[in-house]
């Protein structure tokens, strides 16, 4: 079979075709099940994205824990990305001044805790890393002595802010009004900044609430006023309105926390039981004040919740029918808004419900629950939703090689 495959490359390459490659894994993630809580935002400002200034004066900050008492010698690389996530292939020398590596040196054990764990802080940019380019960036941790192996990855990005962008998320749509979606009206301000054919050489990328699955790409603006690009009555800008996060809280184990049911101990874990909770894509739909599907690590009663907030075993229950075909999911931040194995809810005849058990650090926690299907059937689409849309404005100018990020904005619907 290996030598089949070898003839196979061999007989393309003669006959000048090339053979597609398989898309590089660039979601934030983790690797090893070791490696817990992988955070990452802006210094001083927990609701920003993780979106750098270029020659700006914000820190990113990197965060995670490795279940273990001794400290374990980590190091880092970043890879500069183009558009789609994809390694760009730019030299390092290019993207920074010095080696792309450097050692994971903040480092703190866990005080006080029932689990024990390292705490590890990565703060960017610093003496090893300062950026020359803007776009979108990988940063990888590995072993010292294992640097083919990556523990965990997580994405960030550095922009220009070169032009302006901003636009509004509205009920009224191409296709309904005030019914189950919101459409979004763009607009790029390149009055100050030379694009050369913003019909061709721009790329606008837009998602809801930083869910990679719902990521739409827009190449063309429908019209040009006086150097705004304007992006409106487009289907791809056209969003389901889903509902707001649910949210749980974990942040002391002496009591049951918001949606917490009851908390029992099973050595050597607390156990937080939640409320089952029910399909809402029937009901009306009822205002709620959350983060977009993040989460904070917390503990009621501490001044350094990174290092003194405990692991507790959570259990999750949505009390649903079996929905024949199809998965059901757990989305938010501390599922990476992936759909696999660890997000994936089982079925429990004798219950009637979908159940998950998950070991997470203390705190607050958004989450929702989507399907495999397309279709919100548990959450239900409720057009007066307030959904964070973050936009980013790539440009490539002819003859250059990466997509620079010249500007980035958040919009909100129903505000």
């Amino acid at each position: 079979m290996r030598h089949a495959r070898l003839l196979m490359a061999f007989l393309c390459l003669m006959c000048g075709v090339l053979m597609p490659l398989a898309a590089e894994n660039t979601s934030t993630d983790i690797f090893d099940p070791s490696f817990r809580t992988l955070t990452v935002g802006i210094e001083g400002d927990r609701l920003a994205p993780p979106v750098l200034t270029l020659g700006g004066s914000e820190r990113l900050v990197i965060g995670f824990d490795q279940l273990s008492d001794e400290r374990q010698y980590l190091r880092y690389t970043i890879v500069h990305c183009d558009a789609q996530w994809q390694p760009s292939g730019l030299v390092d020398a290019e993207v920074f001044d010095g080696f792309n590596y450097a050692e994971v040196e903040d480092y703190a054990f866990s005080r006080g805790t029932v689990t024990h764990y390292v705490h590890y802080t990565i703060v960017l940019p610093n003496k090893e890393f300062r950026f020359r380019l803007s776009g979108n960036y990988l940063l990888k941790v590995y072993p010292e002595d294992e640097p083919d192996r990556t523990l965990l990855q997580v994405r960030f990005m550095v922009s220009e802010n070169a032009v302006g962008v901003g636009g509004n998320a509205m009920s009224r749509t191409d296709i309904d009004y005030n019914d189950r979606h919101q459409q979004l009206e763009l607009y790029v301000d390149t009055r100050n900044y030379n694009v050369r054919d913003p019909f061709n050489d721009l790329k606008v990328v837009v998602m809801q609430n930083y869910r990679p699955d719902t990521e739409r790409v827009v190449v063309h603006p429908r019209r040009i006023q006086g150097g705004r690009l304007v992006y409106e009555h487009m289907p791809e800008l056209i969003f389901t309105a889903g509902n707001e996060y649910r949210r749980m809280e974990t942040v002391t184990s002496q009591y049951p926390g918001m949606g917490v049911d009851y908390i029992d101990f099973q050595a050597p874990y607390y156990h937080h039981y939640l409320n089952p909770d029910k399909p809402r894509a029937e009901r009306d739909y009822s205002y709620d004040s959350t983060q977009h599907g993040r989460f904070f690590v917390r503990e009621y009663n501490s001044d350094d919740s990174d290092t003194e907030a405990d692991y507790t075993v959570v259990h999750f229950t949505l009390d649903c029918p079996q929905i024949q075909g199809g998965a059901v999911y757990l989305e938010g931040d501390f599922t990476h808004r992936l759909y696999d194995d660890r997000s994936a809810m089982r079925y429990e005849p004798s219950s009637g419900c979908y159940e998950k058990v998950m070991l997470l650090k203390q705190g607050a926690y958004n989450y929702q629950y989507v399907t495999s299907s397309k279709e919100n059937l548990i959450e239900g689409d409720k057009y007066e939703t307030v959904n964070e849309y973050p936009i980013a404005v790539y440009y490539r100018a002819p003859g250059e090689r990466y997509d620079r990020l010249i500007g980035y904005s958040v919009v909100f619907s129903g505000r």
